[in-house]
């Protein structure tokens, strides 16, 4: 399984987001994936909203991974964005997210697909990497800290 940074399309990472709704703020960010990736943007969408109708994909302490599986992906591709305001996602404990990270997977390869969605999940659990998504500054910052997860993994 890549690294985040790598498994994150560098246009899709979205620094400061408004959406009124979670369907705003889900079409904003397969539209901006989709784009990064050569995707039909209406086929992710449709696919994300599918998968999200199943359950909410908010996990907890502002963060949610919507995530589905896609035609013509050969391998695991993301987007980040940061939500201001935050957005209902149907988290557990009812907080709304303003750290959202969309996945998206091959349709072919379902173990593609759950070992992506664990590590992105791994990451977001940790308070230290969220606070430090939220400090961070811009389009940079968020890279920034991607790469250094990679790097701190690797070590």
């Amino acid at each position: 399984m890549p690294d985040l940074i790598e498994v994150l399309a560098p246009a899709a990472i979205l620094p400061r987001v408004h959406a009124s709704s979670k369907r705003q703020a889900l079409q904003t960010v397969c539209d901006a994936l989709a784009e990064a990736a050569g995707l039909n943007a209406r086929s992710v969408f449709d696919a994300v909203l599918m998968r999200e109708r199943l359950s909410g994909t908010g996990m907890g302490e502002g963060v949610a991974v919507p995530h589905a599986r896609v035609p013509g992906l050969q391998h695991p591709v993301g987007a980040f964005a940061r939500f201001d305001p935050p957005v209902d996602f149907d988290a557990l404990d009812g907080r709304p997210c303003d750290l959202v990270f969309l996945l998206l997977a091959p349709a072919e390869r379902g173990a593609d697909h759950l070992k992506a969605l664990a590590k992105v999940a791994r990451f977001l659990r940790k308070p230290d990497a969220r606070e430090r998504l939220r400090a961070a500054r811009g389009h940079d910052g968020l890279v920034a800290v991607f790469e250094d997860t990679s790097r701190s993994d690797a070590a």
